[in-house]
């Protein structure tokens, strides 16, 4: 079904770029950084299953979820300036 002037497909075409481009992003972060053993914020040991896991690990899980809570509340705005992506 078109919405508007939008072709058939056009809101999956741009939920999954949307996707596509935060795994870029992602990968760029970590490509060939090496994980830490000591975690960045509080300075307890990262277990070696999640540096092997997470390469460029740099925090312990705890820390990374709120790392994430953080990243999480800057990260809606209309990057691909549709009206679609404004409703959230």
């Amino acid at each position: 079904m078109a919405i508007g002037w939008a072709g058939d497909g056009a809101v999956d075409s741009q939920i999954q770029d949307s996707i596509n481009d935060e795994i870029a992003r992602v990968r760029t972060n970590i490509e060939e950084k090496e994980s830490l053993e000591y975690c960045k914020e509080c300075g307890e040991e990262i277990p070696k299953a999640r540096r092997e896991a997470i390469k460029g690990c740099e925090f312990c899980i705890s820390c990374q979820n709120e790392v994430d809570k953080e990243n999480l509340a800057t990260q809606y705005y209309n990057r691909r300036g549709s009206k679609d992506s404004q409703l959230k």
